[in-house]
């Protein structure tokens, strides 16, 4: 996608710890396609089949106010990469990730690519797993960190990083330790420093809870505006 030089660019981040009622994912569940509902009907334990549920939900949620429809008429279908899109439309460009009772949506307008990806604080990452990921300047950064700092800085780049895939669609078909960060005052940044590379902005995100939430978005107007809400669930069913 092609965005004009003067096209603001805007992100708007919905972050929900979801209901754990099963009465609520089948009301859910409603405004989800058959094929979504087929899909999680698939799922063999009810937690990840509750996340599946309440990610498509809070995503079409979102759409449908973007593009001023009802939830169960926005229309998803997978690009070559397998990553959803709009059917029919090129915009907003928008990503979805989950994990351990928090969903997040990211929507954005005026950008080129965006990437959502989220992970619990707590979680533990092995040496093994922080090396297939990690570049040699970021392992040294690491191992300079005291423990528990260690541990959460680990997530960070992990999360950093898969959300600059998924903006991207590649997935992990890209080695992640090709993408470096470092910290500028504060603030995630690309190690290359390549004209590509001054598009893309990064943020940890401030998620309320217990979790690490990465953004990453490529807009050529510049730093796009960010907004970040707490998502409340307080509609009934869409037909």
């Amino acid at each position: 996608m092609q965005q004009s030089e003067n096209q603001p660019a805007a992100i708007e981040i919905a972050l929900w710890q979801y209901s754990k009622n099963e009465h609520d994912w089948n009301r859910w569940e409603q405004s989800l396609s058959q094929a979504e509902r087929d899909r999680a009907a698939t799922y063999r334990f009810e937690g990840d089949r509750a996340s599946f549920i309440a990610g498509r939900y809070l995503l079409r949620r979102l759409l449908s106010l973007s593009i001023g429809t009802v939830p169960g008429k926005v229309v998803l279908s997978p690009d070559k990469y397998g990553r959803l899109r709009l059917e029919g439309r090129d915009t907003p460009q928008f990503s979805l990730a989950n994990t351990d009772g928090l969903v997040t949506v990211a929507v954005a307008s005026g950008c080129d690519h965006v990437g959502i990806d989220c992970e619990r604080i707590g979680v533990e990452i092995e040496e093994a797993a922080v090396a297939s990921y990690c570049s040699a300047d970021e392992r040294r950064w690491l191992a300079e960190l005291p423990a528990r700092e260690r541990a959460q800085a680990a997530v960070a780049l992990w999360t950093l990083k898969e959300s600059h895939l998924k903006a991207l669609g590649v997935g992990l078909r890209e080695d992640p330790r090709n993408l470096a960060f470092s910290w500028k005052d504060g603030i995630p940044v690309m190690v290359d420093g390549g004209d590509r590379d001054r598009q893309w902005h990064h943020r940890l995100v401030d998620s309320g809870s217990q979790h690490v939430v990465a953004l990453a978005a490529c807009c050529q107007s510049g730093l796009p505006g960010i907004s970040t809400r707490i998502f409340q669930d307080d509609s009934m069913p869409s037909e």
